[in-house]
């Protein structure tokens, strides 16, 4: 298949396909954080519960909007307008700029703004260090500034947003982009792999694991996010027709990966600003009231006595165990 346009609307199909099941996904992931929300505030309402409601609801209505644009402009494209004089390929060309393609790339732009301030603030989480997010920052606000100048280039008549100065400028937004999630993804996995050596020198290996293993780098870094944002990035730049495809599996993990760290978090796995300061080791709280076992690990102040304590479901006998180890 050496034509680009057979090519191209391929891998816009296909995409609109991971679209879809990425979508149901997010569903999943959403309404369980929502029941956990509406299980903590049985028992206290909390100010970070309210927030990650309102996030997680602004993260799913961009999403959204993107997937349902998506679908709507390939519907128009290959069964309204099958008979388009020119065929497929004319059709995108003239229809690229319609409307709600740019509603469409007004939400991705909105949602990678989400994404990327829960990134920079997880990134301050788990260094629990404000200096390591100023460089990022910087970033974030070029972004914004680029976003929405290529919502702009993108949405005047007769321009393409792979074509043209509007394909420059979003090669240079994505770019910058790409290079925020990149920054922070390496200095989450870095903090994580350094935790979780001090923690298995300590704790043996099945306790850090349970913190610091691969699930935890996967999800507090935003990977899957940072890597298929690079893989789109890259096919951008040298006019690959498979770009479409790796964009719509990015901006649906524009969504996904910071639902995944909402939820990690009311789960009670996630890290917290006193997951992790200098010198010191992580504590981890699960919520008990819902039956979940809770293990608080923690520092003494030295960086090296260390205090378990394990709680047993809601209503049971509470035994503890405290143990104090100079290395």
């Amino acid at each position: 298949m050496s034509d680009p346009n057979a090519i191209f609307q391929n891998a816009y199909y296909v995409g609109n396909n991971f679209n879809a099941i990425l979508y149901g996904v997010e569903l999943v992931l959403y309404f369980a954080s929502i029941w956990l929300i509406m299980q903590a505030r049985v028992r206290t309402s909390k100010r970070s519960d309210r927030l990650f409601l309102f996030f997680s609801t602004g993260l799913l209505l961009m999403i959204t909007i993107y997937v349902a644009v998506q679908a709507v402009f390939g519907q128009e494209m290959w069964i309204v307008n099958a008979d388009y004089p020119g065929g497929s390929g004319q059709y995108l060309a003239d229809n690229a700029a319609v409307w709600y393609q740019t509603l469409g790339s007004a939400a991705s732009v909105v949602l990678n703004l989400m994404s990327d301030g829960l990134l920079i603030y997880r990134t301050y989480v788990v260094w629990s260090d404000w200096r390591v997010a100023i460089f990022p920052s910087i970033l974030y606000f070029a972004t914004a500034a680029l976003g929405i100048l290529t919502c702009y280039t993108s949405g005047v008549p007769n321009s393409d947003f792979f074509l043209g100065k509007s394909a420059q400028i979003a090669l240079s937004y994505s770019s910058i982009v790409i290079g925020l999630n990149f920054s922070c993804s390496m200095l989450i996995c870095g903090r994580i792999l350094w935790v979780a050596k001090r923690m298995e020198a300590t704790l043996g290996r099945e306790v850090s694991k349970t913190y610091t293993g691969a699930a935890s780098l996967i999800v507090e870094s935003m990977l899957p996010y940072t890597c298929f944002g690079i893989a789109y990035v890259v096919t951008l730049g040298i006019n690959s027709p498979l770009s479409i495809f790796f964009l719509s599996v990015y901006v649906m993990f524009t969504c996904v990966s910071p639902q995944m760290i909402i939820l990690r978090v009311l789960m009670g796995r996630g890290w917290t600003r006193e997951a992790a300061t200098s010198g010191a080791a992580p504590r981890f709280n699960h919520p008990s009231s819902i039956g979940v076992s809770t293990t608080r690990i923690t520092y003494g102040s030295d960086g090296t006595a260390i205090n378990l304590q394990s709680f047993t479901k809601s209503g049971a006998s509470n035994p503890e165990l405290g143990i104090d180890s100079k290395l």
